[in-house]
């Protein structure tokens, strides 16, 4: 079933969708102000989205299987950009996936022991490739998150996701 959901996600390329209805394939200086939260319809429709977007197509393909799953939002909180990652983690018998179509160069499906296993890899993967390697620890935060509103903007996603489960890794 989990790689059904990987087929079904093979035309969505990463971009995201304004305000205005208009799609871009670059996250730029308009994105804090003009993005929106597309719903899972919409990342399908437009065959376009970021890993926000995207997570939650993937979640709505597995509220409608029996997996268990959970959600996860990597921030790293700086002066200049903050990047975020978000990502789905699900549990098969005695292991956890990492199920991740938005990141392209880890595109795929990747089997872990425990879920602390998978988010100590999904951590330190996020460190080398979105920092450089170049971090402060308390500056890095993983929330486990809830489903969200769609439509929300940038800054209402990030007050989302702060609001769940912080998970110390």
């Amino acid at each position: 079933m989990p790689q059904e959901i990987m087929n079904q996600m093979n035309n969505i390329k990463y971009g995201w969708k304004d305000k205005y209805e208009n799609i871009h394939f670059n996250i730029d200086e308009t994105f804090s102000n003009d993005y929106v939260l597309e719903t899972p319809s919409e990342v399908l429709n437009n065959n376009v989205g970021v890993c926000w977007d995207q997570v939650e197509l993937e979640r709505s393909f597995f509220e409608k299987t029996n997996i268990k799953f959970n959600t996860f939002f990597i921030v790293y909180y700086n002066d200049n950009d903050c990047p975020t990652h978000t990502f789905l983690i699900y549990k098969d018998n005695d292991s956890y996936f990492w199920f991740e179509h938005s990141w392209e160069k880890f595109r795929g499906i990747h089997m872990y022991k425990t879920e602390e296993e998978a988010l100590k890899d999904i951590k330190n993967i996020f460190i080398k490739y979105e920092l450089n390697g170049s971090y402060t620890n308390n500056n890095l935060c993983i929330y486990k998150y809830e489903k969200p509103k769609y439509g929300i903007n940038c800054l209402q996603f990030y007050k989302h996701c702060e609001h769940g489960e912080n998970i110390i890794i």
